[in-house]
């Protein structure tokens, strides 16, 4: 019998939690009779009483939901990873907790699954979210699509359904400060994508603030793209080549006569720009080895209090 695990991660959902559960339930009827589910919920250090509804839910359906609950807030995408740890279905889905993607295309996935296809992506070809929201993800997603990977879906995705070997290749990298969603696609699998409308959020309020969204951002290029660094070593070059040139017309226009003392400020412009550039290279530098340091101390991706 076929076994779908379906991870959910959770933060500041206890509004959400019943009716979602209710769906993911009423869902099952999109999926031949042979099929059984397990969902996976993890509360990714939720200080509300997200962990008090998924304990309730559990006790309804004591067979079909596992509960994990997480020490701190390590980010959804390690929440998701934790997920993964208890997931033993032979084919694995990540839906938000907010129900803004719809559960019904899992059975598409589902179906394309069973076709051999290792990752199934559902795409956003149209999103109800907010107007800023939806500006800084179309922004996001087309920088990932120059940056680094080229094929990638065009309206951004974290909807996936994707098989138990894929699940547990992501476990052995247990990869810190990365996108899990595009670590998936890293991997080379031949994937299917199925694009929908992702709806507006009913329930409850994003916790996804700015200065997260800018983290996530900083993680998925530094961690599957070179091109900041390549960046730093072609503008050096052009610096470089402009000094030369500079000097060239200092030294003319001093063997000319040409040359005041006092005249100091294209000088200055050329220093400052330099050294502005410089520590903005430093800074980019620094994200890399940040990176390194924090992946050599081989601390967990999370802490599990609890598994229910």
């Amino acid at each position: 019998m076929p076994l779908i695990s379906v991870i959910v991660p959770c933060y500041f959902n206890e509004k959400n939690i019943p009716i979602t559960v209710k769906e993911l339930i009423n869902n099952e009827v999109h999926f031949p009779s042979n099929v059984s589910f397990e969902y996976v919920f993890v509360d990714d250090g939720s200080k509300d009483d997200t962990f008090r509804e998924l304990v309730n839910v559990k006790e309804v359906f004591p067979d079909k939901i596992k509960v994990v609950k997480l020490a701190g807030n390590v980010g959804s995408h390690n929440a998701v990873v934790a997920g993964m740890e208890f997931a033993v279905g032979e084919c694995i889905t990540i839906i938000s907790a907010d129900l803004q993607d719809p559960p019904e295309l899992m059975a598409k996935m589902y179906a394309h699954w069973q076709q051999g296809f290792k990752l199934v992506v559902g795409s956003r070809n149209e999103n109800q979210d907010p107007i800023l929201k939806r500006y800084f993800s179309g922004v996001f997603h087309a920088l990932m699509r120059k940056l680094a990977f080229k094929h990638l879906p065009k309206g951004g995705f974290d909807y996936v359904l994707f098989d138990k070997c894929i699940k547990d290749e992501v476990l052995k990298m247990k990869e810190k400060n990365s996108n899990v969603m595009y670590l998936l696609v890293w991997m080379g699998f031949e994937y299917v994508n199925i694009p929908y409308v992702r709806k507006k959020r009913t329930v409850g309020a994003s916790r996804w603030t700015f200065l997260k969204n800018v983290k996530l951002l900083l993680d998925s290029v530094l961690s599957f793209s070179y091109f900041p660094i390549r960046v730093i070593s072609v503008i050096g070059l052009v610096l470089g080549f402009l000094a030369l040139l500079y000097t060239a017309f200092v030294i003319y226009a001093g063997i000319k006569g040409g040359g005041k003392d006092e005249e100091w400020s294209p000088l200055m412009v050329v220093l400052l720009f330099a050294s502005s550039f410089q520590m903005i290279g430093l800074g980019i530098v620094g994200e890399y080895v940040w990176r390194t340091f924090d992946a050599s101390r081989e601390r967990p991706l999370y802490i599990i209090e609890r598994a229910l």
